[in-house]
């Protein structure tokens, strides 16, 4: 059960990522939210093989801010180089047909 409750914390920190990184349009709606769902529910698997307690604390940070960190840097990533490969496109699109 509280790995349902870390994945959905996940799936919401994703989420604000999406809403809080620049050049949402660049990217889909759902990557955010996969990501950080992804990310949380294998940090969550990883730290209880370890032998992590359920009720610790320190679960609950790295899996949910490391989930969060993740989105974040992965929407700043893909948001920049989407919007490069689009601006070199329509220069190269721009200077052929000229």
């Amino acid at each position: 059960m509280e790995l349902l409750f870390a994945v959905l914390g996940g799936l919401i920190a994703g989420a604000v990522a999406h809403v809080v990184v620049p050049w949402r349009s660049t990217r889909g709606a759902l990557l955010g939210p996969a990501v950080g769902g992804i990310v949380a529910a294998v940090v969550w698997e990883a730290l209880t093989w370890a032998g992590w307690p359920y009720d610790g604390g320190w679960i609950w940070v790295l899996a949910l801010v490391g989930a969060g960190v993740v989105a974040v840097v992965t929407e700043w990533v893909l948001g920049r180089r989407r919007t490069a490969a689009d601006e070199d496109f329509f220069e190269r699109a721009r200077t052929e047909r000229a």
